[in-house]
């Protein structure tokens, strides 16, 4: 290489070295608040705050240069959310995410200016969080991920692969199902000649108190709700749904995953991934107010064959094709 050449790279270079320096240093540092209400260690917790972190990091937020996200793991009563959600506003984020109607609410009661983007379970009009779903208005979008209908579709499905279920425990989080779910499927029940009974459950010893009545009963089976409280229990209901050889359908796949007979719902994990989209919007001046709120244009249907032959149950050739997975 010539002298000069050399010279005049070495002097490039100075020059380029200082100006991304300064184009780093005046990157601003955001902060994304998350009230995840699963513990920390729960696989389906995780996989949706990895789609959130994915989503954001491929729409340029990364973890540690631009951006910072806090979360608050975790389940419990209402004051305990309250409790996570205060500690979430004193980080000063710029937007938070709240996973579950009870989340939403609780936010939405600690702040009516911090913009919060909620995953609720049902319609969020209803719910009393945003007065319109083309224009929420205040300070909070985001997604709900079941209506009153799919109640319904779940109770078909537990009858379509238990056909001689008659009667069907609804089992779900009383502080966050609203009566119009339980509703549906009462009004479905006659389609299915079964009799259904509510069953608004909260802790781990409700549950196993009631699935080892219900196991006592012929021909009982179980519909588990969409809740992270109820989700969080999955595997204990997997457990006694086992050993008191209860049909189960739940709403999630992980549950059907993880021992689950059945279950049938929307990919949450891809909302996550749309909520990050909602997350940069507003990091880059949107404001909530404006954000239509969305539902899932996705649903799983997944069967668990290894738990049907557990439980005694052939599974119908019709129900396995129309599956997006079948577990073995």
């Amino acid at each position: 290489m010539r002298r000069r050449e050399f010279i005049t790279l070495l002097g490039g270079a100075v020059v380029t070295r200082p100006i991304a320096a300064r184009a780093q240093q005046s990157e601003r540092m955001r902060r994304i608040g998350v009230l995840m209400l699963y513990p920390e260690n729960d696989s389906e917790g995780q996989r949706r705050a990895t789609a959130f972190q994915q989503g954001l990091q491929k729409l340029g937020w990364v973890v540690g240069r631009n951006v910072q996200i806090d979360f608050q793991w975790g389940f419990g009563d209402p004051g305990w959310i309250r409790s996570a959600a205060a500690q979430l506003l004193r980080l000063a984020p710029d937007v938070i995410l709240a996973n579950g109607t009870p989340a939403a609410k609780a936010m939405q009661q600690a702040s009516r200016t911090v913009p919060v983007i909620f995953i609720a379970g049902s319609d969020p009009v209803l719910d009393g969080l945003v007065p319109s779903l083309t224009h929420p208005g205040g300070n909070s979008t985001g997604f709900y991920v079941f209506e009153p209908s799919i109640a319904a579709k779940l109770l078909e499905l537990l009858k379509e692969i238990a056909p001689h279920v008659a009667r069907v425990a609804f089992l779900s989080n009383p502080d966050a199902s609203p009566a119009s779910w339980f509703a549906a499927t009462v009004q479905a029940a006659p389609r299915f000649a079964v009799e259904m009974v509510e069953a608004p459950l909260r802790n781990s010893g409700e549950i196993e108190t009631a699935m080892a009545e219900w196991g006592r009963e012929p021909n009982f089976g179980v519909i588990v709700m969409p809740d992270p409280a109820t989700n969080a229990h999955r595997k204990l209901i997997n457990e006694l749904a086992a050993r008191h050889r209860l049909p189960v359908v739940h709403a999630l796949r992980a549950a059907a995953a993880e021992g689950g007979l059945i279950s049938y719902g929307a990919d949450l994990p891809n909302l996550f991934r749309q909520a990050a989209v909602i997350a940069d919007r507003i990091l880059k001046g949107a404001d909530p107010a404006d954000l239509p709120i969305s539902q899932p244009t996705k649903f799983e249907l997944v069967i668990n064959l290894t738990t049907a032959k557990t439980l005694g149950i052939d599974v119908p050739l019709s129900l396995m094709l129309r599956a997006d997975e079948i577990l073995d």
